[in-house]
C-alpha cells in the first residue's frame, strides 16, 4: 500500500467467514477503494483470501434496495419510513391481541453486526415476549453451540487462533479449510512449514483441495463420525492415553460415555467397516492422536450439519477430555465458524433457544436477570421456533407475520420449496435486505432498506472470540438505515421504550453492561464477560482494537483478557466440572433407496459465499467456477445415464434442480456433491436447498445439509449456447441458463430444448437487436448446428451468442477479453468469425488464481516453456498461488498433470 495514504486507510473487518480478517479500505482517486489486509490485525496480519481482496467490486449500487416500499395490487410502491414501520407495528400489535406473540417472528442472520442482533433479541424477547427469533446460524453453528454448551456448561471455544500454530497435530473434521477458511489454513500451512514434523490430518469424505497438502486423510464414510470419535475414545482407553487425575478431578460422565463408546466402537476393525476405511489408515490416526498430547481438532459444517451433529461434537470433545487435552496452549477442540458473526449472534442470544450474555432462557433466574437489566414489560419463558420449524409453522398458520432480516431462506433453508410455499401462505412478510431482487424479497409486502458492508458500522465476533470493529467508509445510499435503527425505530412505533439508543456505540455498551450483569448468579460466574468495554464513549468505541473475551477489568482499572479459556480446569457448569456426553452412534434418518440411490453432500466452493447477492456482483469471483455442479464418481454418472460436462436433472423427496455434472476426482461411489450458492437470479433452476431433506438434529435443530438420498438423471437438450452482452437479458423463454457476472458485461450459459429454425431471427429477438442495420457478424453451419454471431456498435463490441449442439464451444476467457477493448481490431473480428483467438496466447483458459487473475493456460504454458517444478516456481514465475494460496492444491495438480502429459508426448 502507498504510505502516503495509509492515513487515510479505513480499518475494518471482512463481511465473509468467521475468521474475521481486518481490512483496510484506501479511497482511491477515482472514487473508489482499494481493498487491502489488515497488518495489524492478529486475525489475518494482512493476509486476505479472493473473496475479501474482491470486497471493493461488490460494494457498487447496482440491484440495490433504496427506498421503504409496500407491496399493492400493481406492484410494489415507495412509501416512507414513518409508513412503513406504522404498517408493519399496526399489523403486529392486530396479530398479537388476536393471536398472542408467539404469532409474529424474526428470522435473521450472521450477517448482522452483533449491535443490529442485540436490539432484535430485545425486541422479541423482552417487549413482544416471544422467543420467536432465530437466525441462519441455526444451519451452520447451532449443534457446535449445543456440543460445546453440554460439555462445558457455556457456549465456549476454548481456543485461539494462535493455538493453531502451537499444535504438534491439526486434525480438520469436515472442513475443506483450504477454500471456506484460507487465512488460517495458510497459518497452519505457514507453521507446518516452519515445523514440518508438525502432522496435519483431514477427516473427510471427499478428497477436497484441503486434502491435497494433509500428511492423512480419512475418508470417512459421511455421517459415521460419531462411530470414528467414539472408536477412539476407546482406543485411547484401552492403551492408556488417559488423564484419571483430570478426570475424576474435573470431569463428569465419563463411565457412561465409555461404555457407550465400547457398546459399538472398541473394535477398530468393526469401526473401520462402518466408516469404509481401511484398518490401517485408521489405527495410524488413532496411534497419532493417542500420542500428540498437543492436538487441535478443528470442526466445521461437515460435522454441525447433520440430524447428529451435536453428538458429533461432543464425541470430538470427549477425546479431547480423556487426556485433559484443552486449556493449555496448542491443544483443543475448536469450531470453526462459517459466519462473519455466528459468534456475535451467539453472545447475543441470536437462537431461539437462548438468552443474551450466555444465559439460558429455561432457567428463571437468567429469566429474571436479563429482565430486570432490560427492565422490559415481559420476557419470553420458553424456547421458540428453530428455523426449520418456523416456517413449517408459517405455512401451517401459526405465525401470521415474519421480518427476515440479511438472509435469503427461500435459497438457503433445507426443503426450500416448502420455505417458499410458507411465505407465499403467510399475512405479512417483511425483508430488510440490501439488495431489491433476491428470492426472498419476491415474496415481501414491505421491504425496507439496510445498510451494507462499507455502510454499517458495529462490532462481529470472531471464531477465536475476537471482537473486532467494522467500520463505516461509504456514505449510506438512499433512505438505507442500520438495523439496529431500523429495529429500534420500529420498537417505538409499537410503543415501547428502551430503544432510544444515541448509536451503535450505545448498543454495544449496553451489551457489554449485560454480560456483567449478575454474572455472579450461582456458584460458577458466565464466562462471557465483556464488562471490560463497558462504558465507552463514542470516541473510545470508534477506536476499540480487536479484542478476545472475557475481557474485564482489574480494581486498577486495567483490562484482563483471557485468550485461552480453561487453563484453571475450571468449567460453567453448577460444579464447576466439564461433562463427558454418551454419545450413540446413528446413521442419517433418510437412507438411500432404489428409486433414490445417491446421497447428497452440499457446501461451498472457493470464490463463492452463501447464496451470492454479494460476491456475485464480482467478476472476479465468477472466473473460478461459473456454474453450479453435481460432482459424482464416473461409475455413478455411468450408471446414472450422464455424462461429464453435461447437465442431468437432480431429484430428491422434496425437489429437483438442475446442475453440469463433473468429475472432480475426489467424491466416493454413492454420493454427489453440489455448491449451494446458486439462486433464482444467478441460475433458472439450481438452487440445492430445494433438494435438501428438512430432517434436523434433535438437540440443536441443524439440519442434515450433508446427507440426502437423491437420483440424478440425464437433462435433455438440443442445443448448448453462451451469450455475453453488456445489457441485462431476460432468459425466461430458455430451457436452463446460468448468469455469471464479467467486467463490463454479463455471461450467460444456456441450453435449449428447443428447434431453433431461424438463428439469426431467433438470437436477433434474444438480444434485443431490432435494427435490421445493425453491425451484425455472424456465422452459421447449418449441417453441424453451429451458429455465432456478434452485435457491435461503434467498433466495440456489444454482445455475443455461440450455438451449438455440442457443450464444447470457444474459450469464454478470450471472449472476455474483448470487452475492455474500445475498438475491435480486424484479427479480433476474424477470430470472431471462425470461433477462436488468431493471436497465440490471447486464451488465457480458465481462471485458477483469482486474486491475481492468471488462467490455466498461462500456467500450462509457463510450466512447460519455463520448465516449472514446484508450485513456488509457479509462483514466483506468474504471481499464481502468492496470497491467500486457495489455489495452490489446484497449481500443485496443474504441475503433475502438464509434465506427465508433455512426457508422454516426447
Amino acid at each position: 500500500m502507498n504510505l502516503s495514504t495509509d492515513h487515510l486507510a479505513i480499518r475494518t473487518t471482512c463481511a465473509y467467514c468467521g475468521v474475521g480478517c481486518g481490512v483496510q479500505a484506501t479511497p482511491k482517486d477515482d472514487g473508489g477503494f482499494a481493498i487491502a489486509g489488515d497488518k495489524l490485525h492478529p486475525a489475518n496480519l494482512g493476509r486476505l483470501c479472493v473473496k475479501g481482496s474482491a470486497l471493493g467490486e461488490t460494494v457498487g449500487l447496482e440491484g440495490r434496495l433504496l427506498y421503504p416500499q409496500v407491496r399493492e395490487a400493481d406492484g410494489l410502491r415507495r412509501v416512507s419510513w414513518d409508513e412503513a414501520l406504522g404498517q408493519v407495528a399496526d399489523k403486529w400489535k392486530s396479530i398479537i391481541a388476536e393471536h398472542g406473540p408467539d404469532a409474529v417472528a424474526l428470522y435473521v442472520s450472521g450477517q448482522l453486526l452483533t449491535e443490529d442482533y442485540y436490539v432484535a433479541n430485545k425486541l422479541m424477547k423482552g417487549y413482544v415476549g416471544s422467543a420467536n427469533i432465530d437466525t441462519n446460524s441455526r444451519l451452520c453453528m447451532s449443534s457446535a453451540v449445543a456440543g460445546y454448551k453440554r460439555a462445558f456448561g457455556e457456549d465456549l471455544v476454548p481456543v485461539c487462533y494462535d493455538d493453531l500454530e502451537l499444535a504438534d497435530m491439526i486434525v480438520l473434521v469436515g472442513s475443506n479449510t483450504a477454500w471456506c477458511h484460507p487465512i488460517l489454513f495458510q497459518r497452519i500451512l505457514k507453521a507446518k512449514e516452519a515445523r514440518p514434523e508438525m502432522k496435519l490430518v483431514v477427516i473427510d469424505p471427499r478428497r477436497t483441495a484441503t486434502c491435497e497438502l494433509a500428511d492423512l486423510h480419512l475418508p470417512v464414510k459421511a455421517g459415521t463420525d460419531v462411530w470414528l470419535f467414539n472408536g477412539l475414545l476407546s482406543y485411547l482407553s484401552r492403551i492408556g492415553a488417559v488423564d484419571p487425575q483430570f478426570i475424576e478431578q474435573h470431569t463428569n460422565g465419563f463411565e457412561a460415555a465409555l461404555d457407550v463408546a465400547r457398546a459399538d466402537c472398541a473394535d477398530p476393525a468393526v469401526v473401520a467397516k462402518i466408516c469404509r476405511i481401511e484398518l490401517p489408515l485408521l489405527l495410524e490416526f488413532y496411534e497419532l492422536f493417542a500420542a500428540t498430547r498437543k492436538t487441535i481438532t478443528a470442526y466445521s459444517m461437515g460435522v454441525n450439519q447433520s440430524s447428529a451433529g451435536t453428538d458429533k461434537a461432543n464425541a470430538i470433545i470427549n477425546c479431547h477430555l480423556i487426556g485433559g487435552r484443552l486449556g493449555k496452549p496448542g491443544m483443543g477442540p475448536f469450531s470453526i465458524t462459517g459466519q462473519p458473526n455466528a459468534m456475535g449472534g451467539r453472545e447475543v442470544g441470536g437462537l431461539a433457544n437462548m438468552l443474551a450474555a450466555h444465559m439460558d432462557l429455561e432457567r428463571a433466574e437468567h429469566r429474571d436477570v436479563v429482565q430486570t437489566f432490560w427492565d422490559s414489560p415481559v420476557m419470553a419463558d420458553k424456547g421458540g421456533l428453530k428455523a426449520v420449524d418456523l416456517f413449517q409453522a408459517i405455512e401451517a398458520g401459526k405465525v401470521k407475520s415474519v421480518w427476515v432480516i440479511a438472509t435469503n431462506p427461500v435459497v438457503s433453508l433445507p426443503d426450500a420449496d416448502q420455505a417458499r410455499r410458507a411465505l407465499e401462505k403467510c399475512e405479512l412478510v417483511i425483508s430488510s435486505d440490501i439488495m431489491q431482487d433476491t428470492d426472498t424479497t419476491a415474496y415481501a409486502d414491505v421491504l425496507l432498506p439496510a445498510l451494507g458492508w462499507g455502510e454499517k458500522d458495529g462490532t462481529v465476533t470472531n471464531s477465536e472470540r475476537r471482537i473486532s470493529r467494522q467500520r463505516a467508509f461509504l456514505a449510506a445510499p438512499g433512505e438505507a438505515l442500520p438495523d439496529w435503527q431500523i429495529l429500534s425505530l420500529f420498537a417505538q412505533h409499537m410503543g415501547y421504550s428502551g430503544f432510544d439508543f444515541d448509536g451503535q456505540y450505545d448498543v454495544f455498551d449496553e451489551h457489554a453492561r449485560l454480560s456483567g450483569f449478575r454474572n455472579a448468579i450461582g456458584d460458577v460466574p458466565r464466562a462471557f464477560d465483556m464488562s471490560g468495554l463497558a462504558g465507552l464513549d463514542q470516541r473510545q468505541y470508534n477506536d476499540l482494537e480487536p479484542t478476545q473475551w472475557p475481557v474485564r477489568r482489574t480494581a486498577s482499572g486495567e483490562l484482563q483478557v483471557e485468550v485461552r479459556l480453561f487453563k484453571d480446569n475450571v468449567y460453567a457448569h453448577a460444579d464447576g466440572k466439564a461433562r463427558f456426553i454418551a454419545t450413540a452412534p446413528r446413521a442419517p434418518m433418510h437412507a438411500v433407496s432404489e428409486d433414490y440411490p445417491l446421497s447428497l453432500n452440499t457446501g461451498r466452493v472457493r470464490d463463492q459465499w452463501h447464496t451470492m447477492t454479494r460476491t456475485g456482483k464480482s467478476a472476479t469471483l465468477a472466473d473460478h467456477i461459473a456454474e453450479s455442479f453435481v460432482d459424482m464418481h464416473p461409475q455413478d454418472a455411468l450408471l446414472s445415464g450422464v455424462r461429464e460436462g453435461e447437465l442431468a436433472r437432480v431429484t430428491s423427496e422434496w425437489g429437483a434442480m438442475v446442475a453440469r455434472v463433473q468429475h472432480g476426482g475426489g467424491i466416493p461411489r454413492g454420493s454427489v456433491f453440489i455448491p449451494i450458492h446458486w439462486n433464482g437470479q444467478t441460475a433458472s433452476d439450481a438452487r440445492v436447498g430445494a433438494l435438501v431433506n428438512p430432517v434436523v438434529d434433535p438437540v440443536s435443530g441443524e439440519p442434515e445439509f450433508k446427507h440426502t438420498p437423491v437420483r440424478v438423471e440425464q437433462f435433455r437438450v438440443n442445443w448448448h449456447g453462451f451469450i455475453l452482452s453488456r445489457d441485462a437479458l431476460n432468459l425466461d423463454s430458455v430451457a436452463h441458463w446460468t448468469r455469471i457476472q464479467g467486467r463490463e458485461f454479463a455471461r450467460y450459459e444456456l441450453a435449449g430444448r428447443n428447434t431453433v429454425k431461424d438463428y439469426s431471427a431467433w438470437s436477433r429477438e434474444l438480444l434485443g437487436v431490432n435494427d435490421p442495420d445493425a453491425d451484425w457478424l455472424e456465422y452459421e453451419d447449418k449441417t453441424a448446428g453451429v451458429y455465432r454471431a456478434v452485435h457491435v456498435v461503434n467498433d466495440r463490441i456489444e454482445q455475443c451468442i455461440f450455438m451449438s449442439p455440442r457443450q464444447d464451444m470457444p474459450s469464454r476467457a478470450w471472449l472476455a477479453s474483448l470487452f475492455v477493448k474500445e475498438q475491435l481490431s480486424e484479427i479480433d473480428r476474424v477470430g470472431l468469425l471462425v470461433g477462436m483467438p488468431v493471436e497465440k496466447g490471447a486464451d488465457t483458459g480458465p481462471t485458477v488464481c483469482s486474486c491475481f487473475g492468471v488462467g490455466r493456460n498461462t500456467i500450462c504454458n509457463a510450466i512447460i516453456e519455463k520448465d516449472l517444478k514446484t508450485v513456488p516456481e509457479v509462483t514466483a514465475c506468474l504471481k499464481a498461488g502468492g496470497n491467500c494460496g486457495s489455489c495452490v492444491p489446484e497449481i500443485k495438480k496443474i504441475l503433475v498433470q502438464t509434465r506427465v502429459e508433455a512426457a508422454e508426448a516426447q
